[in-house]
């Protein structure tokens, strides 16, 4: 569906086109004219399915609508989890509005650098807010900026901003922003917090739910590969070698796994980096800059930093660790298979999480074949689970855990034996 059918300006339009937006997607389709009626909006989709522009189109639809003020006055805000998704919403709405009768200015907010320059770029006023929550009740609480003139307000990633505990940030802000505005969440996936945050955020929201189908399901070939844990440095060099991807983007459970894991790749020749939330901000734009142009081929990062990272045409993710959750797996395979774009995630399954990523293939209800690399076999079985109630293995409950109160009871047994 072209996007001036859904109500932009003829402007706006052709901005978009001209940033590439040539038919809209789905979630375009159904979020665009529903937040430009005025409504509360709920919507969730799969990752890489262009929610970043369902509602940056219409709120630079509304801001060319509303009266030029001599102040600019913040008429919406974003909020977002990391920094490096700040970012690359401020990169969009700016590249939207380049070619518009009117000059936009976008302030993006974020923690983990200095304040004093965001203090100074807020003076004059903004028409956008674009930010993390931490660092914008900071800057308010400086009168740096004031939200009393929001009238939309966009929670992005509303499944990330709660697992990073922004929970008591997210109520600060709400407290300090007018009652009577627009709401508008947005989020890949729809755990019980979100219900929870959506309850008590939106006012009668439209839900707009794009199940993924045979049409819409990005193209991301699912590969899971046995071997050993000690072993999966080599094979993803051998990987490497063998194959002419370009760029890959490689997630690690830890910041000292990707800084040991990028740091091996760079020894054996392999252009790589780090990106984790020891970084600063200069090292993790420039990784991401180095990525996306070429510079760098591969970028190991934690979930936190690669959160809602956008990277054209990127052929693979490895699962060098695998996630802690389903939900994790989605948001890592779907920075490939992006906007129609084929693309490849193999995850690293060593005898020790096998039954762990059983679970995520019955949670995301797929199933990816075993394979084994020629010369990386894996060696180890996983250890059999140990039974409390029977620990010589004559039979019991098997993998019971010990509660609280059987750890206090034996803390206080070891104590009066050592007494």
């Amino acid at each position: 569906m072209p996007f001036i059918s859904l109500g932009l300006s003829p402007d706006l339009a052709q901005s978009a086109l001209e940033q590439g937006y040539t038919q809209a997607t789905p979630i375009q389709s159904a979020a665009i004219p529903a937040i430009l009626q005025g409504n509360d909006v709920l919507a969730t989709a799969q990752t890489g399915s262009g929610k970043t522009a369902s509602f940056c189109l219409p709120l630079l639809q509304q801001w060319l609508e509303s009266p030029r003020a001599m102040l600019r006055q913040p008429r919406a805000l974003i909020l977002l989890p990391t920094r490096e998704l700040a970012v690359q919403v401020g990169g969009i709405l700016q590249d939207l509005a380049q070619s518009l009768p009117r000059k936009l200015k976008v302030a993006v907010v974020y923690g983990g650098v200095s304040i004093n320059p965001q203090m100074m770029a807020l003076r004059g006023g903004a028409d956008i807010i674009v930010a993390t929550p931490g660092r914008l009740l900071d800057l308010e609480d400086r009168n740096a900026l004031r939200l009393s003139s929001i009238k939309t307000l966009v929670l992005d990633e509303a499944d990330r901003l709660l697992d990073q505990g922004f929970a008591d940030e997210l109520s600060s802000v709400l407290e300090r922003l007018p009652p009577a505005r627009q709401n508008l969440l947005f989020s890949a996936t729809f755990p019980a917090e979100v219900g929870a945050l959506a309850n008590k955020v939106l006012n009668q929201p439209q839900r707009i739910a794009i199940e993924q189908s045979a049409a819409t399901a990005p193209d991301i070939r699912q590969r899971a590969i046995e071997v050993d844990a000690g072993r999966r440095t080599m094979l993803l060099r051998h990987l490497l070698a063998t194959h002419d991807w370009d760029r890959v983007l490689v997630f690690v459970a830890s910041r000292q796994a990707a800084d040991r894991v990028a740091d091996k790749l760079q020894r054996n020749g392999v252009s790589a980096a780090a990106l984790h939330g020891d970084c600063s901000q200069s090292q993790r734009g420039q990784a991401l800059a180095d990525l996306k142009t070429g510079r760098l081929r591969v970028l190991v990062a934690t979930d936190v930093a690669a959160r809602g990272i956008d990277i054209a045409r990127l052929p693979l993710v490895v699962n060098y660790d695998l996630p802690r959750s389903p939900a994790d797996y989605t948001h890592r395979i779907g920075r490939t298979g992006r906007a129609g774009a084929s693309g490849e995630a193999i995850s690293f399954v060593s005898a020790d999480c096998a039954a762990h990523f059983k679970l995520i293939e019955k949670r995301q209800q797929l199933r990816a074949p075993r394979e084994r690399i020629a010369g990386f076999e894996p060696l180890e079985t996983a250890a059999p689970a140990v039974s409390l109630a029977d620990p010589d293995g004559n039979g019991g409950i098997k993998g019971k855990r010990k509660s609280k109160k059987d750890k206090l009871r034996e803390a206080a047994a070891l104590q009066q034996q050592a007494g």
